[in-house]
């Protein structure tokens, strides 16, 4: 805590006798995320590099058609990966592989499972997620940064009356950031991890996903100005 005295106007904002008390607090607010996102592809294999190509593209159609048939709209569906390679290994050594990878936002979570059961039906062989996140995350982060003022606010008032004093006013208040399950708040979001070759007999057809609760935690500081009783 530090006391302005004197003539000259304090260039933090305190009047004279007031004190400054810089307080710093976290907050928490956890949300059900509603919101899914996965990826599925699929890989092929022919003898020459157009067969490949022409079958994969046969294929990524039909779980693209398997997805809309449930009700994901084209915009939820995206290209992530497309490629065409000879391969000079392994048992299909010579021959082509076609592989198309595309990115699913399901925005009703509730129906995740049905979604990667629709791809897996469709065929695909390449799967990854899924990763929860909720469309306004910011309502969530407001939950937080209001639990973070509290917090701090009735750090300060503790600390005035430890002092005798009181809270006249507040200063300043500075974000300080935080996270949001993997979501830096003040960052960039880290990428999704990259999808998986599985074996389409290991597909479930009761497909579930739990999205849990994510956790949004901020800290905020606070300058306030204390003044006698």
């Amino acid at each position: 805590m530090v006391a302005c005295s004197g003539g000259q106007r304090d260039p933090r904002g305190l009047e004279a006798n007031e004190t400054l008390l810089s307080v710093s607090a976290s907050g928490q607010a956890e949300s059900r995320p509603n919101q899914a996102q996965f990826q599925a592809g699929i890989n092929s294999w022919a003898a020459d590099a157009k067969s490949a190509s022409e079958e994969n593209s046969k294929r990524i159609g039909q779980i693209v058609a398997a997805l809309e048939q449930i009700g994901i709209a084209q915009k939820d569906i995206q290209t992530r990966t497309l490629s065409v390679q000879r391969l000079d290994w392994g048992d299909r050594k010579g021959q082509y592989q076609a592989s198309n990878v595309v990115s699913v936002i399901v925005r009703d979570v509730d129906k995740a499972g049905s979604a990667v059961t629709a791809v897996t039906s469709a065929g695909a062989n390449i799967l990854s997620g899924p990763d929860f996140k909720m469309a306004d995350p910011e309502a969530a982060a407001n939950q937080a940064y209001t639990s973070a003022y509290r917090a701090a606010r009735s750090r300060a008032e503790a600390y005035a009356a430890a002092a005798d004093m009181k809270v006249s006013r507040v200063l300043t208040i500075r974000d300080a950031g935080g996270s949001q399950g993997d979501r830096y708040l003040a960052g960039a979001v880290p990428a999704a991890p990259p999808p998986v070759l599985m074996e389409q007999a290991a597909a479930d057809a009761s497909a579930r996903f739990m999205p849990g609760q994510t956790a949004s935690t901020v800290s905020v500081n606070v300058d306030f100005a204390l003044a006698p009783k």
